[in-house]
Order: structure tokens, then sequence, then C-alpha cells
């Protein structure tokens, strides 16, 4: 299987598939199967696809996070955080970690420029062999990690948790063989929406996590009746499942879409394999590094001094779980916004990588840029004033108290600082990722790893849990400069005075955004109360308000992307 003479016929494509063909660059050796993925775009137009793209994904991500939300809330009806809960926890995080590491961002970020840059070459075939090879190679090679843990598991399981009674412990070990299996399906997803974005196409790759989270409610409301006790949880556990099946289902239905034709080949020892598994170690390292930072957060928020205000408890029994209900918060709109851009920028990265065409890179490496300050600036300005209402609507019931509510409030304040550079981060990685320079956010992550390490460890004791989180925001901040400074001479620049003037512009407009939400929230906190109904409606009214004030002020103020996005509303 490895002669390229022994390829089958690809056969031709679909009717679907043939509406691409008008942007393929003729070949008059195999005119079907040449050309570049896309073939050039207009500038205009393709800043407009970009625009709606992201719009489309950022949407379909918080629908995505609100069913997640009624997930979470339905499975706690069912199973509280007792034994059951615990053990799905536990035995699920064991695969998802593995998939985080090795068969989703990381293969991705690999894959994609290669897989881009043989259809830009006009090598579609090979372009169609490497995917091929890639899939059947996931599949193999996952499938043999999964055989492998569903045998040791029994060994192994207990082995990672020893503090779980004996009855907890089978019940993990029994659901982690049931569900180890998700990570053959995230794999062989993984190289499935690698080729659906090369291809521009991210609807149904947006749309899809929202119908995994409706498919294993529907699957847990349906079928845990015929379960009892704790065994209940395996309705749950099954709903992964089904919900992980139909995920890659949806995606691989949408290849049909696309002029991509499974070939039965596998070349794993074929150049372009190893290229992508070359490219697969940096990136690995660096999602692993990137993990690390969140393990110093709580390592390190277990030392912090003092007691907990009118509790008189000890603050470090508190601050690695504040600190932990903090970032949950401040992720939302990381991954509604940062990652939406990122994702769908990505693979006109790598296009215009593989051209040596880094004029139209670095302009796109810069819109992209400025979108992320557009939407990540206002962000954090509303967190920065209203973190305390947000963290009292969203945890303070139950067992969560008033008293806890400032401590979570307080590193929710400071995350803020961070997400607009993390955004930025996510941008600048992908730039280097999509010119085949994966080593190079390697090493920067190392540095953020050290910053973050150190400067909490300075922080702590002075300022407690501010201190931990500034930490994470000054690393970040760094990490961005290291980031631009080596760009710099690939690129010829990132246009710095116009990111600049976006910049201000858009920092202006947020102090707007920031006033008026604070002036709205606070006139009606003290009219209204704080029940949970009108906190809904004080603080949904202030965003709203605070929103409109920034829109306004924007426009106003000029800012291209601004311009840009509201035309994409608009159509």
């Amino acid at each position: 299987m490895g002669d390229p003479s022994e390829t089958p016929e690809l056969p031709p494509l679909p009717e679907r598939a043939r509406r691409f063909r008008p942007a393929y660059a003729a070949d008059p050796i195999d005119e079907e199967f040449a050309g570049s993925a896309l073939g050039a775009e207009p500038a205009a137009p393709q800043a407009r696809r970009i625009g709606r793209s992201t719009a489309f994904f950022s949407i379909a991500t918080g629908a995505s996070r609100i069913a997640g939300l009624v997930r979470e809330i339905i499975a706690a009806g069912y199973f509280g955080v007792g034994p059951a809960m615990t053990a799905f926890t536990i035995a699920f995080q064991i695969p998802n970690l593995v998939r985080s590491l090795f068969a989703d961002a990381a293969l991705q970020g690999a894959f994609v420029p290669v897989f881009t840059e043989q259809l830009e070459a006009g090598n579609r075939r090979e372009a169609f062999r490497l995917a091929s090879t890639l899939i059947f190679l996931t599949t193999a090679v996952l499938g043999v990690i999964t055989a492998l843990f569903v045998l040791v598991a029994p060994l192994l399981v207990p082995a990672l948790v020893p503090d779980l009674d004996e009855a907890t412990q089978d019940l993990t070990v029994a659901l982690s063989q049931l569900l180890f299996p998700i990570l053959v399906m995230l794999g062989v997803s993984g190289v499935v929406v690698g080729v659906l974005n090369s291809y521009n196409r991210f609807a149904v790759f947006a749309i899809a996590p929202l119908f995994w989270n409706l498919a294993i409610i529907a699957v847990l409301v349906a079928i845990s009746p015929l379960f009892s006790g704790d065994d209940r949880i395996y309705a749950y556990a099954i709903g992964v499942l089904a919900g992980t099946a139909l995920q890659l289902g949806m995606v691989s239905w949408d290849l049909r879409n696309t002029p991509f034709r499974l070939l039965r080949v596998f070349e794993w020892r074929g150049e372009l394999v190893k290229k992508v598994l070359l490219l697969m170690l940096p990136v690995t390292i660096s999602l692993g590094l990137i993990n690390v930072n969140l393990v110093i957060n709580s390592l390190v928020g277990a030392l912090v001094p003092g007691t907990l205000a009118g509790t008189g408890e000890p603050l470090a029994e508190y601050a690695p779980a504040a600190i932990d209900k903090a970032f949950r918060i401040y992720m939302l709109p990381q991954g509604m916004f940062s990652v939406a851009v990122a994702t769908v920028i990505f693979p006109t990265l790598a296009r215009y990588a593989a051209r040596r065409d880094y004029g139209d890179l670095r302009r796109t490496m810069a819109n992209g840029m400025r979108m992320i300050l557009l939407v990540l600036v206002p962000a954090a300005a509303a967190i920065l004033v209203l973190s305390e209402p947000m963290i009292r609507l969203v945890y303070e019931r139950g067992e969560f108290s008033p008293q806890q509510t400032p401590l979570v409030a307080t590193a929710l304040y400071w995350f803020a600082f961070s997400l607009p550079f993390n955004g930025l981060f996510l941008i600048l990685t992908r730039t280097f990722f999509s010119l085949q320079r994966p080593w190079t956010p390697t090493w920067i992550a190392a540095l953020n790893l050290a910053i973050t390490a150190g400067a909490a460890l300075a922080f702590y004791e002075p300022f407690g849990v501010a201190g931990i989180v500034a930490a994470t925001a000054i690393a970040t901040a760094a990490s961005v400069a290291a980031q631009v400074a080596v760009l710099r001479r690939p690129l010829g620049g990132i246009e710095f005075p116009k990111l600049l003037d976006a910049a201000v512009r858009i920092t202006l407009a947020s102090a707007a955004l920031a006033g008026v939400s604070w002036l709205v929230w606070d006139a009606l906190d003290a009219a209204l109360g704080r029940g949970t109904g009108t906190q809904i409606i004080a603080l949904g009214t202030a965003l709203a308000a605070g929103g409109l004030a920034y829109l306004g002020a924007v426009l106003a103020l000029r800012v291209p992307e601004a311009r840009q996005l509201l035309g994409v509303a608009r159509r």
C-alpha cells in the first residue's frame, strides 16, 4: 500500500463537492483533483467570510455552553456530587486527558498546515492519501490503546485513586472501561475536522458539540429508569458514548460537501505522515505545559495565608476551588470568541504560509488580533466592574455562602486582565503552527510556565488569590510579547501601528461600557434587591446597556473591525 502506483482510481466528485470546483486552479495533468484548496480569494470577501464564520462559531459555542449547563444541572439532579458522580468524573477525565494531549488540538495543529500545503501545491491526491492514512492510523493506534486500557483498568484505576472505597473504585473501573472508546471517536473526529476546516467548512463542526450535549441529556432521561441506585450513572456514560458517536457522524457526513475522498491506503511510514507526527510532538508538549499552569494555580493557592472573612476558616482551604470556579467563568468568553477566531482563521493562515504569501498571512493574522481585542477587551471591562454580581448570581446558593463570593470575585477580577492576552496568544500560536514552526510556541509556553510559577510564589503571600491570578496575567502578556518579537522578522512586522490604534480606540469604548454597566447595575441592584430573578434582570440589563454603549462608541470612534462585524450581523 505504500507504493503510489497502488492507489485506487479516485471516483468522480459528488454533485455537492463539484460546487467547489470553480475555485480550483485547473491542472492539465489531473484537472479533477488539482489546484489549491480554495483558490485565490479577494481580501474583502475573505474578511466577510471570516467574520461570518466567526460569528456563527461564537453563537454555536454559546448555545453549546448553555446546553452543557443544562446537562450539568440535570446530571446534578440525578446524581448530586456523591460517589457515583465522583466515579463518572474520574472515568471521563482519563480518556479526556489523553484526547486533549494527542487527539485534538495537537493533531489538528500539525495536520492542517501539511494537508493545506499539499492542496496548495496541487498535490490533492497526496493530501487525500495523507488524511486517509491518518484516519486509519489514528483508529488503529487509539484502538490498541483503548483495548490495553480496558484490560489493565482493574489494576490501574485503583492505583490512581487509592482513597476511594472499594465500591466506588469498582464503579470507576467499569465506567472508565465503558467510556474509554470515545478516545478513538474523538481522534478520528480530529482528522475529519482538520479536513473540513481546510475547506473552510465550520458550520457542522461548530454545532456538533450542541448536539453532543443534547444527545447526552436525551439518553440520560430516556434510559436512566432502566437502572437503579448508583447504577443509574451508566445511563450518563452511555449518553456520552452516544453523543460522541453522533458528533463523529455529523462531521463525517459533512465531508460529502468537500472534494475529499477516503482512500484505502495505510502509508504509516510515508514522509508526510512522519512530518505530521514530528509537528505533533512540540504541540503536545505545549498543551501539557499549559495544563500545568492550572495545576500551579491550585498548588500555590493551597499555600495562601490568612482566613476567609466572616468564617475564621483557613483561606488555603478555599483558594484553589475559588480560582477554579473563577477560571470556569473566565473561559466562557475565551471559548466563545478566542477559540472561534483562532479556529476560523487557522486554515487561511496555513494556506498563505503554504503559498509563501507572508503579506496576506500577516494581514490575516493582524485582522484576527484586532477582532480578538474588539470582543475580549470589552468582555474584560465588564468583568472588572461586575465580577462580584456575576459570581453571586452564578454560584451563591446551597453550600456556596456569601462569604465565599468576594474571594471568587477577586480571582475573576484578576483573570480579566489576561483575557485579551490569552486570545492574542491563541492567534499567534496558530500562526506559528501555520508556518510549521511549532517548537517556538513550545519554548514560549515553557517561559510562560516559569513566569507563572515564579510570580505566583512571589505574590501569593502578600497578595493572596489576587497575586496568584495576576501572575497568570503577567505570564500571558510576556508570552504574547515574546511571540510578537519572534514573528516580526519572518512576517516583516505585525502591523503594530494599526493594532495599537485599534487597541486604544477599543479601550476607550470599553471604558464607556464599564461605566454604563456599573451605573445601571448599581441602580437596579438598589431598587430591585438580590433575589435570583431580580439579579438576572439587573445584571442582564446592565450588560445590555453597556453593550449598546460600547457599540455606539466603537462606531463613533470608527473602529474598522466593528463595522465589519456589524455588516456581518446585518446580513
